[in-house]
């Protein structure tokens, strides 16, 4: 049996996939191209973690492909001495990417196995600054504020309670709207509070799997 090259997988996902999707920040590639990705997948997805493919997780959860996940950390622009917060851990492949850029992170995750699972994960990639709360967003009960806040499922619509987690002139990353024609946009916080207060960048066009609680609501047809 062929033992996979992961490093050369690794450095071929960044220089076929990733950088072709116009992600070009050399922190990002960096971050990227150090971080083994094969040891946030599943054992049975291992030869597939450099694929441009979502890898299923449990519950039904997914892993973004790796352009996506390259494209996210380069809209939200995160710098060394900021704050972030992710909603929706997942593998924690993100979560480690983030830390990788921050100062600080703080990821909610609502399946308790999944938070177990990438809090080893980081403690195994030597990642000390990132903290998972086995937490719902929707139920989530917080007064802090956070520089930057990274949506890792798509939304309908954006959660005003979201951009109350928001420092003044801090952004969101999110996917809004219906699939097939989802797009991914950052939203900028001005001095006020809410919704009404934030100016919204679109960035692209993509697909994600609804954040749980994020979905629109059924349509009934008669």
């Amino acid at each position: 049996m062929t033992t996979m090259d992961f490093a050369k997988a690794r450095e071929l996902m960044v220089e076929q996939q990733v950088r072709p999707w116009d992600v070009l920040d050399p922190r990002i590639l960096d971050v990227i191209g150090a971080l083994p990705r094969e040891s946030f997948v599943a054992p049975a997805h291992r030869n597939l973690a450099y694929a441009d493919l979502a890898l299923p997780l449990a519950h039904g959860e997914t892993m973004m492909k790796p352009v996506m996940e390259g494209r996210t950390l380069q809209s939200i622009d995160v710098q060394a001495g900021e704050s972030v917060l992710e909603i929706g851990t997942g593998s924690g492949y993100l979560t480690a990417c983030l830390s990788r850029l921050a100062r600080e992170v703080i990821s909610l995750e609502r399946h308790a196995d999944l938070v177990d699972g990438a809090r080893a994960r980081l403690v195994e990639q030597g990642i000390a600054n990132a903290s998972i709360i086995h937490a719902d967003a929707f139920g989530w009960d917080n007064s802090r504020r956070f520089d930057a806040i990274c949506v890792t499922g798509a939304v309908d619509t954006v959660p005003e309670r979201f951009l109350e987690w928001l420092q003044p002139g801090g952004r969101l990353f999110a996917v809004r709207g219906r699939a097939p024609a989802m797009e991914a946009l950052l939203m900028h916080a001005g001095s006020g509070d809410g919704v009404n207060a934030a100016r919204v960048e679109s960035l692209f066009e993509t697909d994600l799997p609804y954040l749980a609680g994020a979905a629109p609501a059924p349509v009934f047809e008669f």
